[in-house]
């Protein structure tokens, strides 16, 4: 059985949560808190193996609750949202950045027509998390820069055009520390697949905004591509590109269980550019991109993936390294100097 603890101020919500999760008989609800002191001390007693955690509470909100937690008591925590405003929502990522591995809306209501999907979409984030095994939260890095990889002089391309980023389970916070160590001069377009739930990625834009020098923005379907520009790929569509530097999103189906897919971009940009591409995979939980970025290697693109140990989930990077997808496994402070290096070899 996996023990789970739901914190949640609201009784309503409180009294549901504990309805759809106490449903599976996977799952045993070991102990409820309304704040973040209550949460603090039933992680003490009860020490569950998850924790759905609120992020609006009186007394100790859920995001000190989760920066307590993950500096005493590392625990897979799951943030569970009601919100649908973009800005509210980016706070729910300052949690994931304190250590939480997932955001998840709120299940709809009984009776609703999509209640029993949603439900089941919490239950199995739940049971995923709940394997991630977390010795600590991982340390946020500096913002120094060392020398620029060596390995990238004798076989880089001569030209890069698309720099394209994969990433899923403790991606955003990994994503966030690549794309703030790049300047406003940087000269390519940045394309980005990262695994969540259905409308929170407005809110994952709003939260980057303000951490990095790039214009950034969910992608929109027949978009031409900006040197220095950051595209999302939005909720439930695949994003590719097209000859011009123009992005297309497709309603064609999942991949790996995800709409949008690193697999499906990253398969379309080694059509488009081929080996005129740096593209890697960060932290996140499946295979999702691998073999696609083994596709770009063998064209010749620059390929990376995130070490082991700076990655919250080593799934999708794992997977590349595995089967030789990766030209560089980096950990993550060293990650944005080596695209850094490989961009401005333009000709």
């Amino acid at each position: 059985m996996i023990k789970v603890l739901v914190v949640e101020d609201s009784s309503v919500v409180r009294d549901f949560l504990v309805y759809v999760l106490g449903s599976d008989p996977d799952l045993d609800i070991v102990g409820t808190a309304r704040d973040g002191e209550e949460a603090l001390d039933a992680v003490r007693r009860y020490r569950p193996d998850v924790i759905t955690m609120d992020l609006h509470m009186p007394k100790m909100d859920g995001l000190e609750a989760t920066r307590r937690i993950m500096e005493t008591m590392p625990t897979p925590i799951v943030i569970v949202s009601g919100s649908h405003d973009a800005k509210e929502l980016a706070a729910t990522f300052k949690a994931i950045e304190a250590g939480a591995l997932t955001v998840m809306a709120t299940p709809k209501g009984m009776g609703h027509p999509h209640h029993a999907s949603t439900a089941k979409e919490l239950v199995q984030a739940v049971k995923l998390m709940s394997e991630i095994k977390l010795v600590r939260r991982w340390p946020r890095t500096n913002n120094k820069t060392g020398a620029l990889p060596e390995t990238i002089a004798p076989s880089a391309p001569a030209r890069i055009r698309v720099v394209a980023i994969g990433a899923s389970t403790g991606g955003p916070p990994a994503i966030q520390t690549v794309l703030g160590r790049l300047s406003k001069e940087f000269p390519l377009p940045v394309l980005i697949v990262q695994h969540m739930t259905a409308s929170f990625t407005e809110g994952f834009v709003e939260w980057l905004r303000p951490a990095i020098k790039l214009p950034i923005q969910v992608a929109r379907n027949h978009e031409v591509m900006k040197p220095g520009h950051v595209y999302v790929a939005p909720d439930g569509f695949q994003m590719k590109v097209s000859y011009g530097d123009i992005i297309v999103l497709t309603t064609d189906p999942p991949e790996s269980g995800s709409r949008p897919s690193a697999s499906y971009l990253f398969r379309s940009v080694a059509e488009v550019y081929g080996g005129e591409v740096i593209a890697g995979l960060l932290s996140g939980m499946g295979r999702d991109g691998a073999q696609a970025l083994q596709l770009l290697r063998e064209k010749g693109a620059i390929t990376f993936a995130q070490d082991e140990a700076s990655s919250v989930v080593h799934g999708m990077p794992g997977e590349a390294i595995r089967l030789h997808a990766a030209m560089h496994v980096l950990p993550l402070d060293k990650i944005a100097e080596m695209v850094i290096a490989a961009a401005h070899r333009r000709s």
